[in-house]
């Protein structure tokens, strides 16, 4: 996939008030770590991660999405009516039917001819919807997309404790399934994409390349509702598919853009945690390049890492005008979408 006329509008994020530390929440499984005799300090010392924000049980998607896509708007200048996509991205949705977009729609009051839906490909939400809005814009479809993305790690969190506090079963094996779960975060993120002509000096969108692995789809799964969520990961097994699909989306992605490693500035991956972005790095030959992280204070905040970890490198103003920014999706299923951006 090729852009010409793709550009990185506006974009904003909101995050929690309260915040959850690694500590804080072995002391809460104090009872457990004893019985299975685990390490206090191992879950930030297998993860990097010390805090993860959240949101209460019962706050909606709509909601955090619809907050953070005013000040985006407020602060893009772009009518309403200019407008012609809006997609709710997160795994976060307030119901199965109708779509949260349209939540989202009548909260904002966009215009009766902008096309809505909800978009979920777990972690890779926000990415996926940045190459659907992308295209429809490089047709000639519509002028400007807005992309929304709501995730609450709160109710996932939650029912992941009660569990582990209450099931009398969980050994130091079975115990490793749930990790993930502990790890997860919340964010609120929006993204303004539009055609060049709204957007002189916005950065460019310059394409990419996609990868899929779905003999991998049974390694993280979720079930439940839309207020409680139960999910299992083999993480070790993820992360070996992961490091194979990632070197393969980039060496695409690279021969998509004409790039080489040494033309990339900056990489910016997925937040999940230590072992990930090392091993990540390392298989695509980029741990000498600059990145930016947040998993370690915002923990995994699924479709809204990717886009949150670029806008707060952004407000640093350590991207220079004219460097290239690669952007490494990846999500459970497990499927890559892998773009390139010019500053």
């Amino acid at each position: 996939m090729k852009y010409k006329n793709v550009r990185l509008h506006s974009y904003d994020y909101i995050l929690p008030e309260t915040f959850l530390s690694s500590e804080q929440i072995e002391v809460e499984l104090n009872e457990l770590y004893e019985r299975i005799k685990l390490p206090h300090g191992r879950l930030e010392l297998m993860t990097g991660i010390k805090t993860r924000g959240l949101w209460p049980n019962g706050t909606r998607p709509s909601d955090l999405s619809s907050a953070v896509a005013k000040k985006v708007i407020a602060k893009s200048e772009i009518t309403k009516e200019d407008i012609g996509l809006l997609i709710h991205a997160s795994v976060c949705r307030d119901f199965l039917e109708p779509s949260t977009a349209s939540v989202v729609h009548a909260n904002l009051e966009l215009s009766e001819d902008a096309m809505i839906y909800d978009l979920s490909n777990a972690c890779l939400g926000v990415v996926n919807a940045m190459v659907t809005a992308a295209n429809m814009i490089e047709l000639g479809q519509i002028k400007a997309a807005l992309i929304v993305s709501g995730e609450n790690g709160g109710p996932l969190l939650t029912q992941t404790l009660e569990h582990l506090k209450s099931d009398e079963t969980i050994t130091r094996k079975s115990i490793k399934k749930y990790i993930a779960n502990l790890t997860i975060g919340s964010a609120s993120v929006a993204y303004l994409l539009t055609h060049k002509d709204l957007s002189p000096n916005g950065h460019k969108l310059l394409g990419g390349a996609v990868c899929t692995d779905s003999s991998a789809n049974t390694l993280c799964q979720g079930d439940g509702d839309t207020t409680s969520l139960m999910m299992e990961t083999d993480s070790e097994e993820l992360l070996k598919h992961g490091l194979i699909l990632a070197k393969k989306n980039w060496n695409k992605t690279k021969d998509s853009l004409g790039w080489t490693n040494a033309d990339v500035d900056w990489v910016i991956g997925h937040q999940v945690g230590t072992a990930h972005e090392k091993l990540t790095m390392e298989a695509m030959e980029l741990s000498d390049h600059r990145t930016y992280t947040t998993y370690e204070t915002l923990g995994n905040t699924g479709s809204a890492a990717l886009p949150v970890t670029l806008a707060k490198l952004s407000e640093t103003d350590q991207i220079e005008t004219g460097q290239k920014v690669a952007l490494l999706g990846i999500g459970s299923g497990l499927t890559s979408i892998m773009l390139g951006v010019e500053w």
